[in-house]
């Protein structure tokens, strides 16, 4: 007994870390919200059921996941760590990989994170060897030249390129596509945005929908439905774990302003 105790540290140990990562894969996979409140328990205060309840996580759901579709599924945990780095360390980790190795995820996952980082002349920089010859029609291309064009005012471009996606690829690039387009046609008035945001809120993967959708609502004078709008979001951030509240904080944030803004 007394040789198991001087083990008991480094099993606590790894017990906590496989909570934490199945906490990050429940997030980025979208999992029920009771999973993301047990594993955010036995990640951040233990406990001996929500230990329990975490391990019956990471056997039956997380392991298998890997099996059946393990890159997507690691890709996934990756995605729901690197949203926890500042924005200017995840762009040096960027432009290291690209150094590393010069392949079209890391030239276009570079140039998306210069581009929301107000960057946009290095991101078309980074992305303009993507723009010509057989990559020119890829979904990750198409979605990052397409933000480019936003942040240059040419929503016109951005609108045409991002009818290209095939919104069937993944529930991300569904949800990144239709948000992009839906500010694309507001950016030139057209009355089609509302429905395009609508779309885009459906099974989203991210907060960026409702918080975007409410600005609209907001600059269309709809200040009630754009209340109703924020309120669930409040909700949402009041239930939601601190590594969720964390990983969509933009999101929260700009919804508690315009909560603000409506009152």
């Amino acid at each position: 007994m007394e040789s198991l105790q001087a083990y008991l540290p480094m099993i606590y140990t790894i017990l906590r870390a496989l909570a934490v990562i199945s906490l990050i894969h429940a997030i980025a996979t979208r999992q029920p919200p009771y999973w993301m409140i047990t594993l955010g328990i036995a990640a951040f205060l233990g406990g001996i059921f929500s230990t329990i309840l975490s391990l019956v996580y990471f056997f039956t759901v997380f392991v298998p996941s890997l099996r059946g579709g393990g890159r997507a599924a690691g890709q996934a945990v990756s995605r729901g760590i690197d949203a926890l780095k500042p924005l200017d360390l995840r762009i040096r980790d960027a432009q290291a990989e690209l150094a590393e190795s010069d392949t079209l995820q890391n030239r276009a996952d570079l140039a998306a994170l210069q581009a929301r980082a107000g960057r946009p002349d290095e991101a078309q920089a980074t992305l303009h060897p993507l723009l010509h010859g057989i990559y020119a029609d890829d979904p990750v291309v198409l979605l990052t030249s397409a933000e480019l064009d936003l942040a240059r005012t040419n929503p016109a471009d951005a609108e045409a390129k991002l009818n290209q996606v095939d919104l069937k690829t993944s529930a991300a690039t569904r949800t990144r596509t239709l948000t992009l387009l839906a500010q694309a046609q507001d950016a030139q008035g057209k009355a089609d945005a509302d429905a395009t945001f609508r779309q885009a809120m459906v099974a989203a993967t991210t907060e960026e929908p409702r918080a975007r959708y409410a600005a609209y609502l907001v600059r269309q004078g709809r200040g009630a439905e754009a209340r109703t709008l924020l309120e669930q979001m409040a909700k949402t951030e009041a239930r939601a774990t601190s590594l969720y509240r964390r990983q969509e904080r933009e999101w929260f944030q700009m919804a508690a302003g315009l909560r603000r803004e409506v009152k």
